[in-house]
């Protein structure tokens, strides 16, 4: 699942529409999940929604719109599990990405998908610390869902559980795209 809802405020335009080496973000966020072996693919939009619809190539995933948007990504991930739990009903566990974090790898995603089970809990891990992307097994979306409020998203659930850190270093890099000044990163 990828959160590509915001605005961008810090940005100046929503992150969904930013090109980062050729490719839109939500594209290569996208890919990277399928490529990670993740299917079904859902991508949560809200700003600039039907911008992001026209421009982005958005190809084989479920599009799903957040009307809510605006209160933060808590309400993306919410929305985003609750399609997800209407409209695959056999899916073990989420593996969630921001969109705006394009160091992270379908070789990362592999690694983490590995532990998809209803009961699962796990992150990447860069130099130790839990990164993305997260995997939630289908026991928890409940419990994530309630516990994602403003911009937090799953972060409040994760810290209150155990989480298995599955190391990504050398395979993916943790930094995200806040600014324009941080297309350079990476």
């Amino acid at each position: 699942m990828v959160l590509a809802a915001g605005a961008g405020r810090r940005f100046g335009k929503p992150k969904a529409l930013v090109d980062y080496r050729g490719t839109l973000l939500v594209d290569r966020a996208a890919r990277v999940l399928t490529e990670g072996g993740c299917d079904p693919v859902f991508v949560v939009l809200g700003a600039a929604a039907d911008e992001v619809r026209a421009k982005a190539e958005l190809r084989d995933v479920t599009v799903v719109s957040n009307p809510d948007w605006n209160s933060g990504m808590g309400s993306s991930f919410r929305a985003g599990l609750a399609a997800l739990a209407t409209e695959s009903e056999d899916v073990a566990a989420a593996l969630v990405l921001p969109v705006d974090m394009p160091g992270v790898t379908a070789e990362a995603v592999r690694r983490v998908a590995t532990h998809a089970a209803p009961e699962a809990l796990a992150a990447a891990s860069l130099e130790q610390q839990r990164s993305h992307p997260v995997l939630l097994g289908r026991a928890h979306w409940r419990g994530a869902a309630a516990d994602a409020l403003g911009d937090a998203g799953a972060r409040r659930y994760l810290r209150d559980h155990e989480v298995t850190l599955v190391r990504c270093d050398g395979v993916s890099e943790g930094f995200d795209i806040d600014r324009p000044a941080d297309l350079g990163s990476g």
